[in-house]
């Protein structure tokens, strides 16, 4: 039973996320105003906003217009379920709980807003370096979670880099390279999960990122200088460190 309400909840703000992606780019508020068709503007009745279901029952496809929805709403939906149920199955009712949750629909947010529009919101980033922050003075937290100064240092660290990064590439090439979107992402890292995290972050997202554009370079579909989407690479990259955090800091420390 637990889990089915743990389902319901991951659903619901699934498509509270899919709301986020796709109203923050414009500038539109997340909170007020009833969903709506992107296609033919109709608004979009209770019974086809049911997360998920809506979608299979539709088989994809708007009532009014006909036309075909983006099967990301389906995805987004999928994986808030997915998120949900994970952090409740490792940390069940606490709150370790409600902070990677919290954190977990950011990330899923900013994933899909960065690989469609190029930008990551300052609403989300600067809420994200803020909470990361203030709960570092809380006690009991999770053993993942850094004290005030290392979240502090974190913070500061994982900014610095990312802005020397663009600060020298544009002093070399003489134009931008990533964009300050990736420096406050990072750096919302930092603050979450101390100074620690953030070579091994960058490390793996950068692998992670080659790896990916590699067979466009080989077959020249892209340049080394394209621009690409780095913010779902530092999150992927994030998501890993995390799976493996515990192993790493016994390997370096023990």
């Amino acid at each position: 039973m637990d889990y089915i309400f743990v389902l319901v909840l991951g659903a619901l703000w699934g498509s509270f996320a899919n709301v986020c992606i796709y109203r923050l780019p414009l500038e539109k508020g997340v909170v007020s105003g009833r969903s709506f068709c992107p296609k033919c503007n109709n608004l979009i009745t209770w019974k086809d906003n049911i997360p998920v279901i809506s979608f299979l029952f539709l088989k994809g496809k708007c009532r009014n217009c006909n036309k075909k929805i983006s099967s990301q709403y389906l995805l987004v939906e999928i994986i808030s379920i997915l998120l949900f149920i994970i952090i409740y199955r490792l940390y069940g009712i606490s709150f370790t709980t409600l902070l990677l949750i919290v954190l977990g629909l950011s990330f899923l947010i900013i994933f899909f807003i960065d690989f469609k529009h190029y930008i990551i919101p300052n609403l989300l980033t600067f809420s994200m370096m803020s909470l990361g922050f203030v709960k570092s003075f809380l006690p009991n937290l999770h053993p993942m979670f850094p004290n005030y100064l290392n979240s502090l240092i974190g913070g500061i660290f994982g900014y610095g880099i990312i802005w020397s990064i663009i600060f020298f590439y544009k002093q070399i090439r003489k134009k931008e390279g990533m964009g300050l979107g990736d420096a406050k992402l990072l750096s919302a890292i930092g603050f979450w999960f101390g100074w620690f995290s953030i070579p091994f972050v960058i490390f793996l997202s950068s692998i992670i990122a080659l790896l990916s554009v590699a067979p466009s370079l080989i077959n020249k579909s892209k340049k080394f200088s394209s621009q690409i989407p780095f913010g779902p690479y530092i999150i992927i990259g994030t998501l890993i460190y995390l799976t493996f955090e515990s192993n790493i800091r016994s390997i370096i420390f023990y």
